[in-house]
Parts: structure tokens; C-alpha cells; sequence
């Protein structure tokens, strides 16, 4: 029987991945990766060498492809679709004080996000905008079309032809509505002082180009949507992803206005919604912590799991870079509770407890915007492959967490979205995804009221 193979392109901020998937089973038969220039403001045209040379021995054997990419980047061109500056990536924090001023004309934070989903800030590309049009007026002028990442590379791979987008990707613009799934153009003109072209806002499943060899090309979605997809995410999962930051997101079927900030309403790749919470110390934490006690990180995880539970009274803040679930952005790290008879294993534990409780406050967070219970915690990342983080992580959460496989969930779910439009269906097709690991184990709720009491006691330190 002869097999059909999709595409899965994952544009993120560290490289390119691509993955060449059978369509039918979802099976991974082939695997490429190319990096990407390092910083926070990067010329567009070198994501299109690095996805050229990533895609170059697979994209033959493909029928259809996906692309996704990293989530909110300003990809400006002008009126012949050549870039007037670098792509401002959403982690540059230029645009905090636009952020600020801009929410202000809104209406403030709850308006806000009654209008767009999100309370603004500086990732969004709306003030990316208002920033082009304050420091670099000449190139804001000359500015026709915005686009997202994943927008320029399939506009580039379709030939050039139409600008499209997703609905997805384009709900954490700024300049879109969650409730009525639509763009604000007028949004987007406000912020730039003229009118711009947006895309075109495609459906999930749509088929809207081909490339030159005749392969069809999805619509692409934002990075968040697409590893929702690859992990086959269902409401009452919580997917919680312990990379560089920590992100905790969840799949409803009602668009989420949260004016507090904590949690911005996404749309999903789909009739659905992710709504996700951000905190910004993620995996670093663990490093800290191992380099502090001079070990390894297979050392670091014994350590952790031979104290018990509650480090022995000691209690991690990991704010070291700053929070944003809570809103903190100029605290610092605190350890509370420290002993003439404090053990190294039970400063290792408190480390590992210590960003397993900030990751709640964003779960939390979650179920407190969204009114769904949490049933179960996908933990994915580099923060995962801990052991003491995946056997602690059920006591902290108090519901069963899964592992899945290592994967690149990203690029799979691009290819899931490929399969899907390919398919002409109003479903996702239904593939084999590996089981994960499950964790169990009792919960200990107190450990997560030491911390929030700590977390309380120390708002307003610096």
C-alpha cells in the first residue's frame, strides 16, 4: 500500500525542526533541524534559509505541509512584501511602556481583554507596532502588511501569492478578537497610525497554496496551538511545559477574558480555545539549584528525592529572573526557613518544590479564568526529564501527571494539521501517539500552602 507523508514545520525562536510524518498513523520517519540566529529582533529571510535547509531532502516526499512558528513576532513589509526592518520577536520587551499607554487607550486591563483576550503586553504585536511608529517612523510609514512568523514562511512557500493566517496564531496579535474570531483592523491602525493589509483568516483544516513542486499547504498555526495538537490535548488536560519559561495551557470551548493578566485567551487550532498562563522562571531553576550545590543534575534529582516531602520545613520563592504569575517583575528569588540543621538534599528538594508551586499558581490560574478542574498534567520540557520533578510534581498538583515520550510536539502537531487539511474532515485525524508515563502519588497539599503563605508574606519585596 502506498504510504502519504506530511510535513511538520516548527519555526521557533531557537531553529528550525522539521518532521516528515506518515499521514495514516503519524509514525515520524524522518527527522531535521537547522539553527536559528540567536537575539530578539532577526532578519525574516534567515528563517527562510534555515526552514529551506531543513525541509530540503524531505519536501519531495511530502503531499501537504504545516508550518508552525514562534507566537506573536512583527514581520513588517512594504508595499512589494521586502521587509522594512528586522522581525521583532515576542521576546523583545521593547515595547513594555506601548504595552502600558496602549491598554490605557482601551479602556484599561479588563476592557481589554474583553476586547482582544489578553491584557496587553509587550510580546503582543500590537505594541510592536505602536513602538515602530514612535521610534522608527520612516520605517512605520513605509509599513503595508504585518505579518506573524508562520504567515511570511507559508506566503513565501506558497510563491508569494496571497498573505494568509490562522486563527490561532492571529489571537495573540492584539489586534483580534477571541469572542467574535475575527481581526480588529481598526486596532492595528491605531497602534501604527495607518491603515495596513492583515492576512486572510483561514480555518484550521484549510488547504491555502501549494509550492512550486506541487506539495499543499495548510494554513499553520501559532507554536502553542500546534503542540496542543501534537499532544492530542482534551478539555480537562492541563499541558504544562517546563522549558527556558514555564507555560501552563488548557483546551476549553469558550473564549477566555481574564483582565488580571495572568492568563492570556488564545484561540486553538480549532473550533476551541487555549487559554495559558506564563511564569518566567522555568527550567533555569533546576540548573541554579544543581550549580549552587555543585552537582550534577541526575545528582541534583537523587538529592531532592531522599528528603521528604516539604524539604523539611524550607521554602523556595524561584522569582529569580522576575515573575509574571503573579505580576512581579522586579522581584528576586527567596528561601525561607533555612536550619543549622538544613541537609543539601533538602535545599535540592525545596528547589524542585519551589517551581512545581509556581507552576500551580499558573494552573491555578487557569482554572480560576476558565471554570474547569484540572483532571490530569501533561508535564512536557526539559524540566521534565528530572525524575525528582516528575515523582514531586503529583504530590504538588494533586492529580495524576503523564509524561509523554520526548518529542518535538510542535513540528507534530504541524504535521497533524497537515494530515487534517488534507484530509478534507472536520476532525484531526486520530493517530497512535505513544503513551506516556504516568505519575502517581499522594498529595500533599501543604506544601503549596507553605509557599503561597511565603508568596503573600514577601509581595512588594524587590
Amino acid at each position: 500500500m502506498t504510504r502519504t507523508y506530511v510535513l511538520g514545520i516548527d519555526s521557533s525562536t531557537q531553529s528550525c525542526k522539521a518532521l516528515l510524518v506518515d499521514a495514516l498513523t503519524g509514525e515520524v520517519v524522518a527527522t531535521n533541524r537547522q539553527p536559528h540566529p540567536q537575539g530578539t529582533q532577526i532578519n525574516p529571510k534567515r528563517w527562510i534559509e534555515a526552514m529551506e535547509a531543513s525541509i530540503g531532502g524531505l519536501l519531495h516526499r511530502a503531499s501537504a505541509l504545516s508550518i508552525a512558528g514562534q507566537q506573536h513576532g512583527m514581520v513588517a513589509l512594504d508595499a512589494s512584501g521586502e521587509p522594512v526592518r528586522d522581525a521583532m520577536l515576542w521576546n523583545d520587551v521593547s515595547s513594555a511602556r506601548q504595552a502600558r499607554e496602549l491598554s490605557e487607550e482601551l479602556g484599561g486591563a479588563q476592557e481589554t481583554a474583553k476586547k482582544v483576550g489578553s491584557v496587553l503586553v509587550a510580546s503582543l504585536t500590537i505594541t510592536k507596532l505602536r513602538w515602530l511608529r514612535e521610534h522608527e517612523p520612516d520605517n512605520a510609514r513605509r509599513t503595508a502588511c504585518v505579518l506573524l512568523p508562520h504567515d511570511y514562511l507559508t506566503w513565501h512557500l506558497g510563491g508569494r501569492k496571497e498573505f494568509f493566517t490562522d486563527h490561532g496564531d492571529a489571537s495573540g496579535t492584539g489586534y483580534y478578537s477571541t469572542a467574535q474570531r475575527r481581526f480588529l483592523p481598526e486596532l492595528a491602525e491605531h497602534a501604527l497610525g495607518h491603515a495596513i493589509e492583515l492576512p486572510r483568516l483561514a480555518a484550521a483544516n484549510e488547504l491555502v497554496g501549494q509550492t512550486s513542486q506541487g506539495v499543499k499547504i495548510a494554513a499553520g498555526t501559532g507554536d502553542n496551538m500546534a503542540a496542543a495538537l501534537g499532544l492530542d490535548l482534551k478539555p480537562g488536560d492541563v499541558c504544562v511545559s517546563m522549558g527556558t519559561s514555564a507555560v501552563a495551557s488548557s483546551l476549553v470551548e469558550r473564549s477566555v477574558h481574564d483582565g488580571s493578566g495572568m492568563v492570556n485567551g488564545f484561540v486553538a487550532a480549532g473550533p476551541n480555545y487555549l487559554p495559558l498562563a506564563c511564569t518566567l522562571n522555568g527550567a533555569p531553576v533546576l540548573d541554579f539549584g544543581a550549580r549552587m550545590l555543585g552537582v550534577s543534575q541526575q545528582e541534583f534529582s537523587d538529592l531532592a528525592l531522599s528528603a521528604g516531602p516539604g524539604a523539611g520545613g524550607l521554602t523556595l520563592l524561584p522569582y529569580f529572573g522576575g515573575e509574571r504569575t503573579p505580576n512581579r517583575p522586579e522581584s528576586t528569588g527567596v528561601m525561607h526557613g533555612l536550619r543549622t540543621s538544613t541537609s543539601r538534599a533538602e535545599i535540592a528538594r525545596a528547589y524542585v518544590e519551589g517551581l512545581l508551586c509556581s507552576m500551580k499558581d499558573a494552573v491555578a490560574a487557569l482554572e480560576n479564568a476558565t471554570d474547569v478542574e484540572t483532571r490530569r498534567i501533561l508535564l512536557i520540557g526539559g524540566g521534565a526529564q528530572s525524575e525528582a520533578v516528575r515523582r514531586i510534581a503529583p504530590q504538588v498538583f494533586g492529580v495524576s501527571v503523564d509524561v509523554p515520550q520526548t518529542s518535538e510536539y510542535v513540528a507534530l502537531g504541524a504535521a497533524r494539521q497537515a494530515a487534517w487539511a488534507l484530509s478534507g474532515k472536520d476532525e484531526p485525524p486520530l493517530w497512535d501517539i505513544a503513551d506516556p508515563t504516568r505519575f502517581e502519588a499522594q498529595h500533599r497539599p501543604e506544601i503549596y500552602a507553605r509557599y503561597a503563605e511565603l508568596r503573600e508574606a514577601t509581595e512588594g519585596w524587590k
